[in-house]
């Protein structure tokens, strides 16, 4: 005999876990608890009289009658999620929350510039940033997108390109280039009081120039190390040393002469950053909102 049918929500239980093979994962994904996604599959699997997942101590990962379903549902609920977007959208004003998730450096350089202005923009969606330096599976964690520099975005994601190529530069105060001497190219700042930076997974970071062909990243010293940008440049604002910092952030003691840039040749532009969130998922309303208002809106509050 036939199986009655499964509700929805079993449904969207079991693709979760398939997808992203971890029960922990999928709660998130779904918003709901871990038990509760173990409870839709378990049903799921006693009412197909077979196991749809197979579960060890270390792994979760679907079964063959489980990839098999798969294949056939997602896109269902895809077509389903497009069709429940696609209702709000007629409806008028989108609504809900967007959660972002990028390091201190983006929230600072591209949301904080536009966030209010989004905001008023969309009176109806309520935005949430999460800034995390260490990188962070957005999918797993629940965000609709995540912003980080174009190399670290994964190659499976969607992006779109924000605020243009981020360069950084080395300053320090006028007094301090005037008692020990500007450095003349970076191998001198290995003499100079320098303000270090650790990465959260606790690497120092070396700092980075290029000229021409020439590429070098060198571990400077200092007897101050943050895991910071704003503490490296008020470090630097300070005279505790020369830091290496987001010209954008810089910009403004740049222009009042309370600090001073050094190796300016050394220093060309990278990349930039983007926004990045799942290509092969139904984007929801909020999300869409805030890249179509980005490329109207957003991304000239950032250039101009």
């Amino acid at each position: 005999m036939t199986p009655s049918p499964p509700d929805l929500r079993q449904l969207r239980a079991f693709a979760a876990v398939a997808e992203l093979q971890s029960y922990r994962r999928a709660a998130a994904r779904l918003g709901v608890t871990p038990s509760a996604v173990s409870q839709s599959v378990r049903a799921l699997e006693e009412a197909l009289g077979q196991p749809l997942v197979q579960r060890t101590t270390r792994s979760v990962a679907p079964s063959a009658v489980g990839l098999q379903l798969l294949a056939r549902l997602r896109p269902h609920l895809d077509g389903l999620e497009a069709a429940w977007q696609s209702a709000h959208e007629a409806v008028g004003e989108p609504a809900g929350l967007l959660r972002l998730n990028m390091p201190r450096s983006a929230a600072q350089l591209i949301m904080a510039p536009v966030m209010s202005a989004f905001l008023v923009a969309h009176p109806r969606i309520a935005l949430e940033l999460q800034t995390q330096d260490g990188f962070l599976d957005i999918v797993a964690a629940g965000c609709d997108a995540g912003i980080r520099f174009e190399e670290a975005v994964p190659r499976d994601m969607v992006a779109l390109p924000m605020g243009g190529p981020q360069r950084f530069v080395v300053v320090g105060t006028p007094a301090l280039a005037a008692v020990d001497g500007a450095p003349e190219d970076p191998w001198a700042l290995l003499v100079r009081p320098c303000i270090r930076q650790r990465f959260p997974h606790g690497e120092l970071y070396h700092w980075e120039f290029a000229r021409g062909t020439e590429r070098v990243a060198l571990d400077v010293p200092g007897r101050l190390t943050v895991d910071d940008q704003p503490l490296a440049l008020q470090a630097a604002l300070d005279g505790a040393g020369w830091a290496y910092v987001y010209e954008a952030m810089a910009a403004p003691h740049l222009r009042s002469g309370r600090l001073v840039a050094v190796l300016d040749d050394w220093c060309p532009p990278g990349t930039g950053f983007q926004l990045y969130y799942p290509g092969r998922r139904q984007t929801s309303p909020a999300l869409r909102a805030f890249i179509d208002w980005w490329r109207a809106e957003g991304a000239a509050l950032i250039a101009g």
